[in-house]
């Protein structure tokens, strides 16, 4: 089992699978988990169908076009009956967290829907990823994190088809959220005050691992239908495994004092302001690591036999992961699903856009470079490369955004220089991509409104090379009207140096390059 980063040359590429082949219904092939199944399952003979919200954002992944994608959600019957509809196997990937105090029923709904449809397609295995829960302690003493996935466990086995449930703890791998939670408090507080749960027992397992797993529980027998616990071989403390990766990552020892005052509220607002790790999300993760979750059983190898070096232990999981990162070979990351509340309402640009106010601040620009230059530095936008405005400015949204419980900043980009449709990049998510032409962008932070940033590269009617940027704002409510015209005055700054900096740097490029081109400003 490989854990890619980048598409294979397309000689190396396997076929398609021959249509007798097995069917595999994915959902959250949008997400951490999900994105990197689909390769694996179709490497390995499957034919795979995928159900997302979304399809847009599947569309510039290297394996797009060796699937079916069908547009649908899990909550909605209909488009789960269109999706099973000759599925052999279906995995479920998804789950509500974050989205608000009624998350466990609406993942008890959303369970029982693909349950019964599954069953009336006369789907052959479902396959849940669900959560290691302790052992000794009552269901009602769960975090409600650890309660939901152990009770949408229980539903999907209760549907009558035979069922997988692999149940695991921290997934440690390039860009999951458990790993960007450790690197970051690992590598920025060289002395930490921190809650008692670092003393916890947690069995890590590498992502590798549990996408073996996950492929190879399709081929169980009809008569293998319970859960099963999956984990590495090492068992250790949160603490150990910070310390662990401060070796691998060649840190100095850093000192931990551990204090019994951190609630789990207060954990992932500490996690939150310290890692990219929003606190909605570091919140159940913290909450999972009251209890010691540490397998009780390894039955899954009679199944799914492991290989010569597998398992991967705890070592080599984090030095593969601390080198993909390094190396900017993160196929997807935590951030890949969308954040929970996102804005899901039509686009500006849409044909029934809904109408009502919508502000706009558009700049044009000549450049002296070629459009592909142009494109290089519109693409590259955001991370490390920053905004090319205002630095500060940008910093303090992201500070405001993560203090009211938004993203900020700091989810960064999963590739330097690549973005492709889905993907996070700040504070924003990457709506449209028009490789060489448009780059939209739509805000995730936290807004009375909904927000969108589109930056062209294109040519003039004479043939010179044009800029064009547009910000598009649509107000929710008087709220909204006063945010609007509240910055207003700090557009030029903003925005007007944008437009200016980012032609700045592609014409710096070009020259250096001795490649300038197009009509001077």
């Amino acid at each position: 089992m490989t854990d890619r980063s980048a598409p294979s040359p397309a000689t190396d590429r396997p076929g398609p699978a021959p249509a007798t082949a097995p069917l595999c219904l994915v959902t959250g092939a949008t997400g951490y988990v999900g994105g990197r199944l689909v390769p694996e399952l179709l490497d390995a003979g499957y034919r795979v169908r995928c159900l997302a919200r979304t399809p847009g954002k599947l569309r510039d992944h290297p394996w797009a076009d060796r699937v079916d994608i069908v547009r649908g959600d899990v909550t909605d019957e209909a488009s789960v009956r269109d999706a099973m509809r000759g599925a052999d196997i279906a995995y479920y990937l998804v789950h509500a967290l974050g989205t608000g105090p009624g998350f466990e029923d609406t993942d008890r709904e959303a369970a029982a829907v693909f349950a019964r449809r599954a069953r009336a397609a006369g789907v052959r295995r479902l396959v849940y990823l669900g959560g290691l829960t302790p052992a000794g302690v009552p269901e009602r003493h769960l975090s409600p994190h650890l309660r939901s996935r152990a009770e949408v466990g229980r539903v999907l086995s209760d549907s009558g088809v035979p069922t997988t449930v692999l149940r695991a703890a921290v997934i440690l791998g390039s860009g999951s959220a458990s790993f960007e939670m450790l690197r970051y408090l690992t590598e920025r507080l060289p002395l930490m005050v921190t809650p008692r749960w670092l003393r916890t027992r947690i069995q890590p397992i590498a992502i590798r691992d549990v996408l073996r797993y996950l492929v190879g529980s399709a081929g169980m027998p009809p008569d293998v239908s319970r859960s099963f616990d999956i984990g590495g071989p090492d068992v250790l403390t949160y603490r150990e495994l910070m310390a662990r990766y401060a070796a691998v990552a060649g840190l100095p020892r850093r000192l931990v004092l551990p204090v019994p005052l951190l609630t789990p509220r207060l954990s992932s607002l500490w996690i939150g302001l310290v890692t990219p790790v929003p606190a909605s999300i570091a919140r159940p993760l913290a909450d999972s690591l009251r209890h010691e979750v540490v397998c009780r059983e390894h039955d899954i190898a009679r199944h799914v036999p492991d290989p010569p070096g597998a398992p991967l232990g705890c070592d080599e999981a984090l030095a593969l992961a601390l080198r993909r990162v390094r190396e900017a070979r993160v196929t997807t990351r935590w951030s890949s699903a969308s954040v929970p509340g996102a804005p899901s309402d039509p686009l500006p640009t849409d044909p029934d856009w809904a109408g009502g106010s919508l502000y706009t601040d558009e700049r044009e620009r000549l450049v002296d470079a070629p459009p592909e230059q142009l494109w290089r530095v519109i693409e590259g936008v955001g991370g490390d490369n920053g905004w090319y405005s205002l630095p500060l400015a940008w910093a303090a949204r992201g500070w405001l955004d993560r203090l009211v419980g938004g993203v900020g900043l700091r989810r960064g980009r999963r590739d330097a220089a690549r973005l492709r449709a889905g993907d996070s990049l700040d504070f924003w998510r990457v709506e449209e991509i028009q490789h060489g032409r448009l780059l939209r962008l739509r805000a995730e932070m936290r807004l009375p409104g909904l927000a969108w940033l589109e930056m062209y590269a294109d040519r003039d009617e004479r043939g010179r090379t044009r800029y064009r940027q547009r910000a598009l704002f649509h107000p929710h409510g008087l709220l909204g009207h006063a945010y609007w015209w509240g910055v207003a005055p700090f557009h030029a700054a903003v925005f007007g140096g944008m437009a200016r900096n980012i032609t700045g740097a592609a014409e710096k490029a070009a020259a250096g390059a001795g490649s300038g081109s197009g009509a001077a400003r």
